[in-house]
């Protein structure tokens, strides 16, 4: 069975850190890119980051680049999102979710299994 359970979410001020954390089951990182995605209220759902299980390539969105840096820990079968320099407009709901490798097309991977989501508020 997938399931992809974030942690580490929270209240931060701006300027702030968090590192948000995906541990999986059901499947082993190699087989999988892990991404990040965030939603404020109001808005559409925004891929922030991914990691490739390939090769452990990487993607940021222009607006996460040189803040946020997303790692993995194969042994503990976890992704990880240090997110550095936060703004208030980092705030929303972040979701980890998983694509199998085999579906890479067009520099992206199709993201089918999500975890439930866990907030992040950055405001003084």
């Amino acid at each position: 069975q997938v399931q992809l359970v974030e942690s580490g979410g929270g209240l931060v001020q701006p300027g702030g850190s968090l590192r948000l954390s995906c541990a999986a089951s059901g499947f082993t990182l190699d087989d999988v890119a892990i991404g990040w995605f965030r939603q404020a209220p109001g808005k559409e759902r925004e891929e922030v980051s991914y990691i490739s299980g390939l090769d452990g390539s990487t993607y940021y969105a222009d607006s996460v680049k040189g803040r946020f840096t997303i790692s993995r820990d194969n042994a503990k079968n976890s992704v990880y999102l240090q997110m550095n320099s936060l703004k208030p407009e980092d705030t929303g709901v972040y979701y980890c979710a998983a694509g199998r490798i085999t579906t890479y097309y067009d520099g992206n991977y199709a993201f089918d299994y999500w975890g439930q989501g866990i907030q992040v508020t950055v405001s003084s």
